[in-house]
């Protein structure tokens, strides 16, 4: 198997390696739109060798926002500066992804360094919050508001209109969030999804909403471009008959490739309070491993993945086929280019920057 710094082709789009940045919350927006924070945020990580830099999630529609601070594509006013940050993403030789999200019930929340409560109108939150069930969140949040078959409705032509403006912008791939307990994976788990209509009970039922996610994105993102899907492999608890567990979402991943979905980056938990995780380095790799065999699709590996030498060691094993890589981007903006100094690969690194590159 290559390693790290082998080039990755999916569809028409070529990965100079296999990191991503994954996607991760800044709550640093106004109305949704990206600013320059966002602009340097992104931009260094391409700066800093990322094969794949992605936005962090970003609503499909002003309720699907964690907390009124989130990164937004639901209106045309949105694309001018994400394109101004995609063109600076692939000026520097990295591709630009979007992961698009609705945060369900786990909406209108205040962000974490403000107490990550939840927030009323009055608190600059929102009215209602929805959810495919009227199961609360805490004992302490009022229950979200059932989706009917209109608001469902709504939802899949809310992602299908943020695709297309991902597209104006000039991203070149799509990421559909359907994991963390987000509105997408509150459907996926029957821990969350109560409903007995065609979106509720079987697993054929509870996976509808994706699919028609995926099948309604698919009409206007180009046959050629990638289509990922982020999933949690795990609910994380132990009545793992009522809950969302990994034969599930390997099951899942045949349903997505049939589709023509690309690649499913394999996170896990977030649905509910009495999840029972034991991070350790590498905890979630398995779960790719484990969707890469059973689904023959190409799989992202995430979750405590911080040295050059672990991420490498999981693409050469053949664990998985890309390595999604927050927290350690957060410390170290160009982990691409330290990853290739310890691993000894040569990289080409900015003009500006050359001066600095370490002789071997």
């Amino acid at each position: 198997m290559d390693g790290l710094f082998s080039p990755l082709t999916i569809k028409s789009i070529s990965l100079k390696n296999r990191i991503a940045v994954s996607p991760m919350c800044q709550y640093s927006s106004t109305d949704g739109f990206a600013n320059d924070w966002h602009l340097v945020h992104l931009g260094s990580r391409a700066v800093g060798g990322a094969g794949l830099v992605f936005t962090e999630a970003t609503a499909v529609s002003p309720e699907g926002r964690i907390t009124p601070d989130d990164l937004g594509i639901w209106k045309d006013e949105h694309i001018p500066f994400l394109k101004r940050i995609v063109d600076f993403i692939h000026q520097h030789q990295a591709v630009a992804g979007i992961q698009l999200a609705h945060a369900g019930r786990k909406a209108s929340k205040s962000a974490p360094w403000l107490g990550n409560k939840h927030l009323s109108p009055e608190e600059r939150g929102w009215e209602e919050v929805y959810a495919p069930s009227p199961v609360p969140l805490a004992a302490d949040i009022p229950p979200p508001v059932a989706l009917t078959l209109a608001g469902i409705e709504k939802v899949i032509s809310d992602f299908r209109d943020a695709a297309q403006r991902a597209l104006a912008a000039g991203f070149k791939v799509i990421e559909i969030h359907a994991a963390h307990g987000y509105l997408l994976h509150e459907f996926l788990s029957p821990l969350t999804n109560h409903r007995t209509d065609n979106y509720g009970g079987s697993f054929e039922n509870r996976i509808r909403l994706l699919l028609e996610v995926v099948q309604t994105v698919k009409t206007v993102w180009p046959a050629d471009l990638p289509l990922i899907v982020r999933v949690s492999a795990t609910d994380w608890v132990t009545d793992v008959e009522n809950s969302w567990t990994v034969p599930q979402s390997v099951d899942l991943a045949r349903h997505l490739k049939a589709l023509a979905v690309d690649l499913i980056d394999c996170s896990s938990g977030g649905n509910v309070s009495v999840q029972q995780i034991t991070p350790g380095p590498g905890y979630q790799t398995p779960f790719a491993q484990a969707i890469r065999e059973g689904a023959r699709i190409l799989t992202g590996a995430v979750g405590l993945i911080t040295s050059a030498h672990q991420a490498d060691h999981i693409i050469r094993t053949g664990q998985a086929d890309m390595v999604f890589i927050a927290r350690e981007f957060l410390r170290d903006p160009y982990f691409g280019l330290t990853a290739a100094t310890e691993l000894r690969q040569p990289v080409t690194w900015p003009v500006q920057y050359e001066r600095a590159k370490p002789r071997t």
